[in-house]
């Protein structure tokens, strides 16, 4: 007993260790109250229901208090501007090459040859259609809030970074007068993470509820007719982790997809049990400022790259495209597909990280380009949750692989510490969620920009703490 009270951090860590067993049991258990009692198991759906919702409801102040940190703290500009431009540069090509490869598996497995549309199918695809048409116009006006605080009631990722990089720029502008809101932000920030690791307790009741509802749901045998698509889905998006991935990360940073993966496996674990990659985005901001990119670069790039890099998306939308053409009987021709993937590249940007979301930007591409398919959709309805998993497990690992190649790029990136947090020698605390020393916004007067590298300049940043 005395040796946990002399080393609380220790004793914290043990007993995270247990919580994350405990989610991997309640998984189990959930798929075999699923097969058992599938109608009781549906019954248990507002569970996990409930443990995404109270995540969600941290995402906004979360997002907020990283990107004001990130931006406030550092006194050019054109800093952010370039960290900004780089990363959607970067998105934007990965989730064309994304898109290209689903297309690509798509065509050769041509999955959907062997299936048969249903009434009650038909109509189910209908009702996805119905609130997925959105244009360009509305998407890019639904980024601005109607109040300055309604992005944090209503929940909009897009809302809540526009809101951010504004503050974080007006108390750039600011210099020394803004100093005492950046700290106080700081603090905040620390508060919201300390909730966000107590709600991380209730995740074994969340994934037993949630898969539980799933497997009630859909029963073994839509499984066995959709096996093909779903296979071919998931080892896709393997090969694009960690062969198109992972090779960029080598070549570039010159870290080890693996090694970085086996960092994030609690994380990956929280999203296979709750399928949505939300569920993890606070848990990968404090991770990625604990592994040694700066404030700036993990404030700007993580936020963005959960609305604008979703590379599992878009590999599943061009892959469901195929499947519902095929299912249908009216395959898709190559100028249909190419012109579908060009709209898919734009759609998928609003689809962001929440389970359903990619059903719906899939009814919205079919019915502006072949709206006789939408019916089809109803054929993916019943696996789009087993499929979300991969979807959400590939968006998360492409946007952790973002965070680290901008880092670099921008040299915004302690490579000594990343090689240290990666080989195990400097642990993440649990508890906090933020490292204890990270330095708080300290703004230096002889540079330009401060070192923002967590664990650099502590005793300074306390002091004035």
């Amino acid at each position: 007993m005395h040796q946990h009270e002399e080393d609380p951090v220790a004793a914290q860590r043990d007993r995270t260790h247990y919580l994350y067993l405990a989610v991997i049991g309640a998984v189990i258990l959930g798929v075999t109250v699923g097969f058992v009692a599938p109608d009781f198991a549906v019954e248990l759906k507002p569970l996990g229901t409930g443990f995404v919702n109270l995540i969600k409801m941290m995402i906004s102040p979360i997002i907020f208090c990283t990107i004001v940190l990130g931006v406030g703290s550092v006194r050019k500009a054109a800093k952010v501007g370039a960290v900004g431009g780089l990363a959607l540069g970067y998105f934007l090509v990965m989730s064309t090459v994304a898109l290209a490869i689903g297309l690509v598996v798509g065509n050769i497995l041509e999955p959907g040859s062997s299936l048969h549309l249903t009434k009650e199918v038909a109509e189910a695809g209908a009702q996805q259609a119905d609130g997925a048409s959105e244009s360009t116009a509305d998407f890019l006006l639904g980024i601005i809030p109607k109040t300055l605080v309604s992005a944090f009631t209503e929940g909009e990722v897009l809302q809540t970074l526009l809101v951010a990089l504004l503050a974080g720029f007006a108390l750039q502008a600011m210099g020394r007068a803004g100093e005492p809101v950046l700290r106080g932000i700081g603090h905040i920030q620390r508060l919201v993470f300390r909730i966000l690791a107590m709600i991380m307790w209730v995740a074994p009741i969340g994934a037993f509820g949630a898969m539980a509802a799933v497997v009630g749901a859909t029963g073994i045998d839509a499984l066995k007719s959709l096996a093909v698509i779903m296979i071919g889905f998931y080892v896709t998006c393997a090969l694009f982790v960690f062969v198109v991935l992972g090779a960029l990360l080598r070549i570039v940073s010159g870290v080890n997809i693996l090694t970085l993966l086996k960092y994030l496996g609690r994380e990956f674990l929280l999203i296979l049990s709750t399928s949505s990659s939300e569920s993890a985005l606070p848990r990968l901001i404090a991770k990625m400022e604990h592994l040694g990119v700066s404030k700036p670069v993990v404030g700007i790039t993580v936020p963005t790259g959960y609305s604008f890099n979703l590379d599992g998306t878009a590999i599943y939308l061009t892959m469901a495209s195929l499947f519902v053409a095929e299912a249908m009987g009216n395959p898709l021709s190559v100028a249909e597909q190419i012109s579908l993937l060009v709209f898919m590249i734009i759609a998928s940007k609003g689809a962001a990280g929440v389970t359903g979301a990619g059903l719906a930007t899939l009814a919205g591409g079919l019915q502006s380009h072949r709206p006789e398919l939408v019916d089809g959709v109803g054929l993916i309805v019943g696996i789009d949750r087993f499929m979300s998993e991969a979807r959400a497990l590939t968006n998360f690992a492409g946007n952790a692989v973002a965070t680290v190649l901008v880092g670099t790029w921008t040299k915004e990136i302690d490579k000594q510490r990343v090689a240290e947090v990666l080989a195990g020698r400097v642990p993440f605390d649990e508890k906090t969620l933020v490292d204890d020393h990270a330095a708080l916004p300290e703004p230096d007067e002889e540079s330009d920009v401060p070192d923002q590298r967590l664990g650099k300049g502590d005793e300074k940043a306390h002091a004035g703490v």
